[in-house]
């Protein structure tokens, strides 16, 4: 008696959908009741990368549930752009200018976004 083929089992979907769909909500919250002056404040847009960054651990996370993956986001760079983050948040309050909370706040985003990139890159590796 032949044996007849399973179809393939993919992997359920749900949680990453509705992680992504919190995301999303997250993001239009901020953009909903956001006044457009704080548009063009480096604070805007530290936040939007943290999301960012975010989104792309959560990746990472809901697709090593199994454990099988050994992959180990760069904590150091992230806990660098947290630092980064919080002292351009402080920039203003300690008078530091405007031009050091700016640069924080690029540094900020720049360590979230190789962050996210060295992950998605070691992800891409072990598939």
């Amino acid at each position: 008696m032949p044996i007849s083929p399973s179809p393939p089992r993919t992997p359920p979907r749900r949680k990453t959908v509705i992680a992504a769909g919190l995301l999303c909500g997250i993001l239009a919250v901020l953009v909903t009741f956001t006044d457009r002056r704080a548009f063009f404040s480096p604070l805007s847009i530290v936040i939007v990368a943290a999301i960012g960054a975010a989104a792309v651990l959560l990746q990472l996370q809901f697709q090593n549930e199994s454990g099988k993956r050994k992959i180990h986001p760069p904590l150091w760079l992230d806990l660098a752009g947290v630092v980064f983050a919080v002292g351009a948040l402080l920039a203003e309050r300690l008078h530091w200018g405007i031009q050091i909370g700016q640069a924080l706040a690029l540094l900020a985003v720049a360590s979230f976004a190789v962050s996210s990139v060295i992950i998605l890159r070691m992800v891409r590796e072990t598939e």
